[in-house]
């Protein structure tokens, strides 16, 4: 495998990987629509509660993600509104940590294991200026130095490449800012089509029309095994949360087709879930690359 690009490998990723922390005594993000602020501005400490449950996708920290196998990280950062600091937060719907406080968490992993890599794939920015973006660039550059692979080809990135270059980190960053930095990736090269359904059914249709669709498209890419609630859905199960009223239900499902995916060039290359400790989750991903090494052996 380690001659292999990385985009013909699969890995384990998580969505919304920052949601362990989300805060319930922060504002609501700005990019979440007039109802959810309205719901809040009515509701507030308990309707907080209760949005948590649905936007907190991980229960797992960053170190207790990597520890698992996760090696790929979905990451969405925001300012808060009036914020006189000017800091950077991961947020969804309402703010998590900070995101200075992830990164070091992630790199002090990287320090530890000096063979393995990570995907952070910065997807989605609310309320970030110029000099946001040149303070989060800044950030990267303290936190992971050297760690960061220069944007390639895909196809030249082998773990063997990465271990000779002593590169850790490969930063996708999905805005313009990309084009100015050398280290970061730009965002069409992870691409994550995005199925936006409750039905398990029409997720797997969607997800293997995609996989078909990635053929030669010389880059990395997303299967995002996810379900998206519509808001009849978390109004009837608001109490339950996301993760009873839908991941754990259509799991079989998801998992079914999971197990029979293929790494390689028009196979899957990572693979992201909500609540990736459910089930067998990370053993069925990781067991998809023994595929790999009997294809090896045929050919030696």
């Amino acid at each position: 495998i380690q001659y292999l690009s990385l985009s013909f490998v699969v890995f384990l990723g998580s969505h919304d990987s920052f949601s362990f922390y989300i805060d319930e005594a922060s504002p609501v993000g700005p990019e979440q629509p007039e109802t959810v602020q309205n719901f809040v501005s009515v509701f507030g400490t308990v309707a907080k509660k209760l949005l948590r449950k649905w936007l907190a996708t991980q229960t797992m920290n960053f170190t207790s993600q990597l520890g698992a196998g996760i090696r790929y990280f979905d990451l969405r950062i925001s300012t808060k509104p009036r914020d006189p600091d000017n800091e950077l937060y991961f947020a969804h719907g309402l703010f998590s940590a900070k995101v200075k406080e992830g990164l070091e968490e992630i790199n002090a992993f990287l320090a530890d294991h000096p063979k393995e890599v990570v995907f952070l794939d910065f997807n989605h920015f609310y309320g970030m200026q110029k000099y946001h973006h040149e303070k989060l660039v800044q950030m990267l550059k303290d936190t992971y130095g050297n760690k960061m692979c220069p944007a390639i080809f895909a196809h030249e990135v082998s773990l063997q490449y990465l271990w000779e270059k002593e590169h850790q980190v490969l930063v996708f960053y999905h805005s313009p800012v990309a084009l100015e930095v050398p280290f970061l990736w730009p965002g069409q090269m992870m691409p994550a089509p995005w199925a936006n359904t409750t039905d398990p059914e029409k997720l797997i249709q969607f997800l293997q029309a995609s996989i078909t669709e990635r053929r030669k498209k010389g880059s990395f890419f997303i299967s995002q095994v996810v379900l998206t609630p519509k808001a009849s859905t978390v109004v009837k199960g608001v109490a339950s949360g996301l993760r009873e009223t839908i991941t754990e239900r259509a799991l079989p499902a998801m998992m079914q087709w999971v197990r029979t995916q293929k790494p390689g060039e028009s196979g899957v290359n990572i693979i992201t879930a909500d609540f990736v400790e459910l089930g067998d989750f990370i053993s069925t991903v990781i067991k998809l690359n023994y595929a790999l090494d009997e294809g090896e052996d045929d050919t030696t």
